[in-house]
């Protein structure tokens, strides 16, 4: 086993990125990191807390990597900043505005909070990464740390990884069998009506993924704009063909 702590770090993206990358190695992976305040404690209407995501990743034999990465909110802060640039509602169960109400206005949303998942569990999951990531690693907590869309502050933000070699319990050929085998019976599990297919964790990712090499990458107008304005003050190229980006 191996546990690695980051401090006084900044946003990394993907935190399914170096798990899975871990998983290809023949680990089962857990990394945690804290963020900057986007939801309230449970009762409160104040943002205290990030949405503080995690992400387990483990070898899947011919299923590939079976990985689970989630923000402890109703929905990843990114997506409500999308539907913003998109001038799209959202759902009323994703976030609340500046009064702690519940809106289905994206900007309204980005000026209020985020709701926890799963009510109380989301809250008390995502302070208990922030244990992890933040108080463990000797880096910022709560409301100290800095988000990415805050220039003038350092992040402080901390992450801790934590890998487990599958051949220390089991071959790694065992372990691979078995966890098919699980994978196999939760597909076969009877679909609900209106249901096609039943994924694992992480499957419908590696499909997009799968998708977005094939045809590109869909981009908000607004995004790609501002890529043409950044590409402009700096003298960069853009690829020619909009690299996938949507138009409409």
């Amino acid at each position: 086993m191996s546990a690695v702590a980051v401090r006084n770090s900044n946003h990394f993206g993907t935190a399914a990125y170096f798990t899975r990358w871990s998983a290809e190695q023949g680990c089962v992976a857990l990394l945690a990191t804290n963020a900057s305040p986007a939801m309230a404690p449970w009762g409160g209407r104040v943002k205290a807390l990030g949405t503080n995501p995690w992400s387990i990743a483990a070898p899947a034999g011919r299923h590939g990597v079976a990985v689970m990465d989630m923000a402890n909110t109703a929905v990843a802060r990114g997506k409500i900043y999308a539907a913003a640039a998109r001038k799209e509602p959202i759902p009323a169960t994703w976030a609340a505005d500046a009064h702690g109400v519940p809106t289905s206005d994206a900007q309204a949303a980005i000026e209020g909070l985020i709701l926890p998942m799963a009510g109380h569990k989301g809250y008390v999951i995502s302070f208990m990464m922030d244990v992890l990531a933040g108080v463990l690693t000797g880096s910022q907590f709560g409301a100290n740390v800095a988000g990415p869309y805050e220039p003038d502050r350092h992040s402080g933000c901390g992450h801790l990884l934590i890998t487990i070699d599958v051949e220390s319990m089991m071959p790694r050929a065992e372990f691979e069998r078995r966890l098919e085998e699980l994978i196999e019976a939760t597909k076969a599990v009877p679909r609900a009506p209106g249901v096609d297919e039943i994924f694992f964790p992480g499957e419908l990712e590696a499909l997009h993924d799968a998708r977005a090499a094939r045809h590109g990458i869909d981009l908000p107008e607004t995004t790609w704009d501002s890529l043409r304005q950044l590409a402009a003050e700096t003298g960069a190229a853009l690829a020619a063909g909009r690299i996938g980006a949507q138009t409409a």
